[in-house]
Protein backbone atom coordinates (compact mmCIF):
# COMPACT_ATOMS: atom_id res chain seq x y z
CA UNK A 1 0.00 0.00 0.00
CA UNK A 2 1.27 3.35 -0.97
CA UNK A 3 0.02 6.44 0.06
CA UNK A 4 -0.36 10.22 -2.08
CA UNK A 5 -0.09 12.72 0.32
CA UNK A 6 -1.52 16.47 -1.33
CA UNK A 7 -0.53 19.60 -0.09
CA UNK A 8 -3.88 20.39 1.28
CA UNK A 9 -3.81 17.11 3.24
CA UNK A 10 -6.03 15.19 0.98
CA UNK A 11 -4.66 11.34 0.96
CA UNK A 12 -4.95 8.67 -1.72
CA UNK A 13 -4.38 5.25 -0.72
CA UNK A 14 -2.83 2.94 -3.20
CA UNK A 15 -3.14 -1.03 -3.04
CA UNK A 16 -0.69 -2.15 -5.34
CA UNK A 17 -1.30 -6.00 -7.27
CA UNK A 18 3.06 -7.18 -7.85
CA UNK A 19 1.01 -10.26 -8.95
CA UNK A 20 -0.65 -8.30 -12.35
CA UNK A 21 2.78 -5.99 -12.64
CA UNK A 22 5.92 -7.08 -10.43
CA UNK A 23 8.03 -4.71 -12.94
CA UNK A 24 5.53 -2.04 -12.57
CA UNK A 25 5.00 -2.27 -8.51
CA UNK A 26 9.28 -2.63 -8.27
CA UNK A 27 9.69 0.48 -10.44
CA UNK A 28 7.28 2.40 -8.50
CA UNK A 29 7.90 1.11 -5.14
CA UNK A 30 12.20 2.53 -5.67
CA UNK A 31 11.03 5.82 -7.05
CA UNK A 32 8.90 6.15 -3.72
CA UNK A 33 11.73 5.20 -1.47
CA UNK A 34 13.78 7.52 -3.60
CA UNK A 35 11.31 10.09 -2.73
CA UNK A 36 11.02 10.52 -6.73
CA UNK A 37 7.60 11.77 -6.26
CA UNK A 38 7.41 14.18 -3.25
CA UNK A 39 6.18 17.55 -4.30
CA UNK A 40 5.34 16.29 -8.00
CA UNK A 41 1.86 17.53 -9.11
CA UNK A 42 -0.73 15.65 -11.05
CA UNK A 43 0.32 17.96 -14.25
CA UNK A 44 -2.48 16.35 -16.89
CA UNK A 45 -6.15 16.22 -15.58
CA UNK A 46 -8.76 15.36 -18.13
CA UNK A 47 -12.26 15.30 -15.92
CA UNK A 48 -14.30 11.85 -16.28
CA UNK A 49 -11.14 10.21 -17.57
CA UNK A 50 -7.78 10.64 -15.74
CA UNK A 51 -5.48 12.50 -13.33
CA UNK A 52 -1.60 11.97 -14.53
CA UNK A 53 1.45 12.48 -12.50
CA UNK A 54 5.16 11.46 -12.07
CA UNK A 55 6.85 14.00 -14.04
CA UNK A 56 9.66 15.88 -12.67
CA UNK A 57 9.16 18.77 -15.05
CA UNK A 58 5.60 19.16 -14.65
CA UNK A 59 5.44 18.91 -18.28
CA UNK A 60 4.67 15.41 -19.44
CA UNK A 61 8.21 15.07 -20.69
CA UNK A 62 10.03 14.11 -17.59
CA UNK A 63 11.24 10.94 -16.01
CA UNK A 64 13.72 8.97 -13.78
CA UNK A 65 16.12 8.51 -16.58
CA UNK A 66 15.12 4.56 -17.31
CA UNK A 67 12.29 2.78 -18.64
CA UNK A 68 10.69 -0.44 -17.96
CA UNK A 69 9.15 -3.59 -19.97
CA UNK A 70 5.21 -2.41 -20.41
CA UNK A 71 3.18 -5.36 -18.58
CA UNK A 72 0.01 -5.10 -20.98
CA UNK A 73 -1.89 -7.59 -23.15
CA UNK A 74 -0.66 -6.01 -26.55
CA UNK A 75 3.16 -6.49 -25.10
CA UNK A 76 2.31 -10.30 -23.95
CA UNK A 77 2.29 -9.89 -20.72
CA UNK A 78 -1.12 -10.84 -19.32
CA UNK A 79 -2.57 -7.96 -17.14
CA UNK A 80 -6.01 -9.13 -15.96
CA UNK A 81 -6.49 -5.45 -14.11
CA UNK A 82 -9.12 -3.07 -15.81
CA UNK A 83 -9.18 0.28 -16.48
CA UNK A 84 -12.16 0.86 -14.14
CA UNK A 85 -12.81 3.80 -11.97
CA UNK A 86 -9.76 3.99 -9.00
CA UNK A 87 -7.27 2.21 -10.95
CA UNK A 88 -3.65 3.19 -10.93
CA UNK A 89 -1.48 2.79 -14.33
CA UNK A 90 1.93 3.48 -15.95
CA UNK A 91 1.47 6.30 -18.71
CA UNK A 92 3.85 5.61 -21.53
CA UNK A 93 5.21 7.37 -25.18
CA UNK A 94 4.04 5.27 -27.93
CA UNK A 95 6.96 2.83 -27.39
CA UNK A 96 5.21 0.15 -25.10
CA UNK A 97 8.46 -0.03 -23.10
CA UNK A 98 8.59 3.76 -22.42
CA UNK A 99 6.85 4.02 -18.94
CA UNK A 100 9.64 5.30 -16.14
CA UNK A 101 7.57 7.13 -13.54
CA UNK A 102 4.95 8.72 -14.98
CA UNK A 103 1.45 7.17 -14.31
CA UNK A 104 -2.45 8.42 -13.74
CA UNK A 105 -5.59 7.35 -11.37
CA UNK A 106 -8.51 6.47 -13.55
CA UNK A 107 -11.53 9.12 -12.45
CA UNK A 108 -13.78 6.96 -14.50
CA UNK A 109 -14.09 3.94 -16.72
CA UNK A 110 -11.86 3.74 -19.83
CA UNK A 111 -11.87 -0.25 -21.25
CA UNK A 112 -10.01 0.76 -24.67
CA UNK A 113 -7.10 1.13 -22.54
CA UNK A 114 -7.26 -2.12 -21.34
CA UNK A 115 -4.51 -4.36 -22.41
CA UNK A 116 -2.50 -1.42 -23.95
CA UNK A 117 -1.32 0.20 -20.45
CA UNK A 118 0.35 -1.71 -17.16
CA UNK A 119 -2.39 -1.13 -14.66
CA UNK A 120 -0.67 -1.92 -11.17
CA UNK A 121 -3.11 -1.13 -8.83
CA UNK A 122 -6.26 1.03 -7.60
CA UNK A 123 -7.38 3.40 -5.27
CA UNK A 124 -8.53 2.08 -1.56
CA UNK A 125 -9.25 5.13 0.04
CA UNK A 126 -9.37 8.68 -1.58
CA UNK A 127 -11.60 8.53 -4.78
CA UNK A 128 -12.78 12.16 -3.49
CA UNK A 129 -9.53 13.58 -3.13
CA UNK A 130 -9.23 12.36 -7.27
CA UNK A 131 -12.78 13.70 -7.88
CA UNK A 132 -11.46 16.86 -6.79
CA UNK A 133 -8.40 17.33 -8.82
CA UNK A 134 -10.15 16.41 -11.48
CA UNK A 135 -13.06 19.11 -10.91
CA UNK A 136 -9.86 21.63 -10.66
CA UNK A 137 -10.58 23.56 -14.16
CA UNK A 138 -6.79 23.61 -16.10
Amino acid sequence: MIRFTMKDGGIIDVELDAQAAPITVENFLKLVDQKFYDGLTFHRVIPGFMIQGGCPQGTGMGGPGWQIKGEFRANGVANPIKHVRGVISMARAMDPNSAGSQFFIMHQDAPHLDGQYAAFGHVVSGMDVVDRIAAVPT
